[in-house]
């Protein structure tokens, strides 16, 4: 059983809306967004049910709709955070749709890592060379990985945790048939 293009359609539709209202949730708190990254959680578990396409556009229009409507991310961090969810949307969709290992948590591992690798590295990327130019390799890093260890954390724990509750629901399609 595979989603249908309409299923997709309304989980990317409700991945941009979380992508909307779980940084409000975490931005009551001092620096949240920046440490816990409440928006890249919707935006992976889009790329890893929908696809390739609908993680993108869902990495595009969340922090999109999200700076928009409530201001958060701002301005000047919109562009970046933009890309590097796109990346992330993109990059765990097309993991899911070309590594096969035969175990399912596997997987979801492997695309949410190189996912999680790669928008950084080309957030930082296009941050170094457009978005703000003389941006340090130090400060970068800092940003990227050592303030967001928490996040990182919270999305390599939660994320497969709830794919895997989802299928056993029923409400996502089985990755592999069960072997008896």
């Amino acid at each position: 059983m595979k989603l249908s293009p309409v299923k997709k359609i309304i989980l990317t539709a409700l991945m941009i809306a979380l992508c909307v209202v779980l940084p409000i949730a975490f931005h009551s708190i001092p620096n949240g967004g920046s440490i816990f990254l409440p928006m890249h959680i919707p935006v992976l578990l889009c790329g890893l049910e929908c696809g390739w396409g609908y993680g993108g556009l869902c990495g595009l229009v969340g922090p999109l709709l999200s700076s928009l409507l409530t201001g958060m991310p701002p301005a000047a961090i919109l562009p970046g955070m933009m890309v590097e969810c796109c990346v992330y949307g993109l990059v765990t969709g097309l993991m899911m749709r070309y590594v096969r290992t035969g175990k399912t948590t596997l997987d979801l591992y492997l695309s949410l890592v190189a996912a999680m690798l790669l928008g950084r590295v080309l957030s930082g990327i296009a941050k170094a060379l457009i978005f703000t130019p003389g941006m340090s390799l130090a400060a970068w890093a800092a940003a990227s990985f050592v303030t967001a260890i928490p996040g990182i954390i919270i999305q390599l724990v939660l994320i497969p945790l709830l794919v895997l509750a989802l299928t056993k629901a029923k409400l996502l399609p089985r990755r592999y048939e069960k072997t008896v």
